[in-house]
């Protein structure tokens, strides 16, 4: 009878020990709230302008030059060459829908919109744009097209 209760004694210690182990660690600062908020704190810090644009392969970085782009705290992103400025929107969001081929449901999307028609280069920057990575200085941004599968990039730099 002396090994039962080791055994017992063992297997109700393992029991509560797999109890209180949790798969999810609620202490992380890098939830999606939280990437949300440092992504949308970290874009009003200053001007930004593209770095990389490739539309399905396409390299047209070139449609986006010496444009600076200004991402306001009310949602409203302003794209200025010194000589034309276009005035647009854009938000960062949690989705649980994403257009990206991956199985990570808990995408955080970067949204922008400007309000031109499809013959401007700017058009093509609209989008629900996956976030990729991010530092204090860059933001990578990726799109899956929905019809063709072709994957578009879009990366921005601070200035």
């Amino acid at each position: 009878m002396s090994t039962k209760f080791p055994l017992r004694s063992l297997s109700i210690g393992l029991c509560l020990f797999l109890l209180n182990c949790s798969t999810g660690d609620d202490s992380n600062p890098n939830t999606t709230a939280q990437i949300v908020a440092d992504i949308s704190a970290n874009m009003r810090v200053s001007s930004w302008r593209i770095s990389s644009y490739i539309d399905s392969g396409e390299d047209e970085t070139s449609d986006f030059e010496f444009y600076n782009f200004t991402f306001a705290s009310d949602g409203t992103l302003t794209a200025s060459n010194g000589t034309n400025t276009l005035v647009g929107s854009w938000s960062v969001t949690a989705s649980s829908s994403s257009s990206s081929d991956d199985d990570d449901d808990d995408d955080i999307d970067f949204n922008i919109n400007f309000p031109v028609p499809d013959s401007n280069p700017f058009e093509d920057l609209n989008d629900d744009w996956d976030v990729i990575s991010y530092t204090s200085t860059s933001i990578v941004l990726r799109d899956v097209s929905g019809g063709d599968g072709s994957v578009d990039s879009l990366s921005f730099v601070q200035n």
